[in-house]
């Protein structure tokens, strides 16, 4: 496995030499991070549909489960079980909008990723770049552990495990372990772990979690080895999906006759389940013993568990939902643990959103009223008092402290960002869908998406390896 050894070399330099001057090393998390010896029995997969531009190229990466979608172009990268998404892929002709100026797109928009290691790691697309829109970048970077990035370019950045950057520009970065950041365009920058910063130019949010708490969910040590509640629970479920990831032969293996559904034949359906009318189950979701009402949907990486989506519910990459019941128009965000027990239930009310980066673990029933906002550790009711806010009267406010929290700039401008992204979400996944082509999103281009299989070398000094390969025009 010479060449791929040579990979991780290469990939590591790449990174240290924009980030050791910030004081870290990733050749130790890179060596540790994957047991070699798996990556003979991984095999990457990518989907085809007739709704996605179709053009895939990349060069002796070990792409492992991989699920491409739009146009991507890969060099020498190790992805391990990302999936690159691409849905929302920009055209030739696009007329698209950067702080009041209007730029038309000269070509289709790619996702092009060099050099990068990224680990159980999305890409998704709704670039943000001003500088090139029509590529999305993604260079020397490295991403650990269940770690999000989602329409974010990003230049010799490293994310922890369970981070997440979220629809900016990042360069010369280090973002902390379960750190969430959607704050424009950043250059070398050091994220605190745990911090949530979400910036505009018309407000600003920043809440950091109490010492010692992080390290209890999430910790990545020096030698790459990751520990804590998040990876344990993860851990519980990592045989459900071996059926899926064990074949070539890739069957359904659960049914869903709901009308303008789609359940992933790469996600997990257990026990007594249903998936209301135009609901989305993404790949490397795993669902159990729960209601799915109607647009509701689980993101890739989702985890609910013995709980009750009323409908038009979003529980975004990397949220986990146990013992929930969750009223209609509930946002769930990025690597949230929404952790309830059959004795300590939790209830959302509706029109509620849960901050990314959220941990409810309740030692006690917990309601959350409606049309609230919901952050930062939470284990019992009074825990709300600084951590709950109700959304109307931010929509009121200009500077709110609470706990740990702190808000400044426009409420209103906050409220409206999050409703109208959330609205975005419902409209792109197809919780809409009346039938009509306008109407369509993803649970309806993917319902007849075909995969194709994609195995590396078994031997050799080649072994883990692909061979270079263009597939589409």
């Amino acid at each position: 496995m010479k060449k791929l050894e040579d990979l991780f070399d290469h990939i590591s330099a790449r990174v240290n030499v924009n980030l050791k001057p910030m004081g870290i090393d990733v050749k130790p998390y890179l060596n540790n991070a994957i047991p070699r010896e798996r990556h003979l029995a991984y095999y990457a997969f990518y989907a085809l549909t007739e709704d996605h531009p179709i053009s895939f190229k990349f060069k002796n990466s070990n792409l492992a489960g991989s699920y491409f979608l739009g146009k991507t172009q890969v060099d020498r990268s190790v992805l391990y079980k990302a999936d690159v998404r691409g849905d929302e892929l920009k055209r030739k002709g696009d007329v698209v909008e950067f702080n009041g100026v209007k730029t038309t797109l000269y070509y289709d928009e790619v996702i092009r990723i060099i050099n990068s290691f990224l680990c159980k790691t999305l890409v998704h697309n709704q670039s943000k770049n001003p500088e090139i829109p029509e590529v999305f970048r993604i260079l020397n970077t490295v991403a650990m552990h269940y770690s999000n990035i989602h329409g974010t370019t990003t230049e010799g950045v490293y994310l922890g495990a369970f981070a997440t950057v979220d629809l900016s520009v990042m360069h010369n970065c280090v973002v902390g372990d379960y750190s969430y950041v959607q704050a424009g365009d950043l250059s070398r920058q050091t994220i605190e772990p745990g911090r949530v910063w979400v910036k505009s130019n018309e407000f600003e949010f920043n809440y950091v979690y109490p010492e010692g708490v992080v390290e209890q969910y999430v910790k990545l040590d020096e030698n790459g080895k990751l520990s804590g509640k998040f990876v344990e629970y993860v851990d519980e479920f990592k045989e459900d999906f071996v059926p899926i990831y064990s074949t070539v032969q890739l069957e359904q293996m659960h049914g869903n006759d709901a009308e303008g559904s789609y359940v992933s034949p790469y996600a997990v359906i257990k026990g007594d389940c249903s998936i209301g009318k135009n609901a989305l189950i993404a790949q490397r979701s795993h669902i159990e013993n729960s209601e799915i009402g109607v647009g509701a949907n689980a993101q890739e990486n989702c985890y609910i568990k013995n709980s009750v989506y009323e409908g038009n519910n979003v529980t975004a990459h990397g949220g986990k939902v146990i013992h929930t019941r969750s009223g209609k128009n509930v946002f769930v965000g990025f690597n949230s643990f929404v952790h309830g027990t059959a004795d300590n239930p939790i209830v959302i009310g509706r029109d509620s959103i849960v901050m990314p980066h959220t941990i409810i673990d309740a030692a006690e029933p917990i309601t959350i009223p409606e049309n609230s906002a919901v952050w930062g550790y939470v284990t019992k009711q009074a825990d709300l008092e600084t951590q709950c806010v109700n959304l109307e009267d931010l929509s009121k406010a200009t500077n709110v402290t609470l706990g740990n929290a702190t808000f400044k700039g426009d409420g209103k401008a906050f409220v409206d960002a999050f409703r109208h992204r959330i609205e975005h979400i419902l409209e792109e996944n197809g919780a809409f869908f009346d039938g009509t082509d306008e109407t369509r999103g993803h649970a309806q281009k993917t319902q007849d998406a075909c995969f194709n299989i994609l195995q590396p070398f078994q031997g050799g000094p080649e072994a883990g390896m692909y061979p270079s390969m263009v597939i589409g025009d």
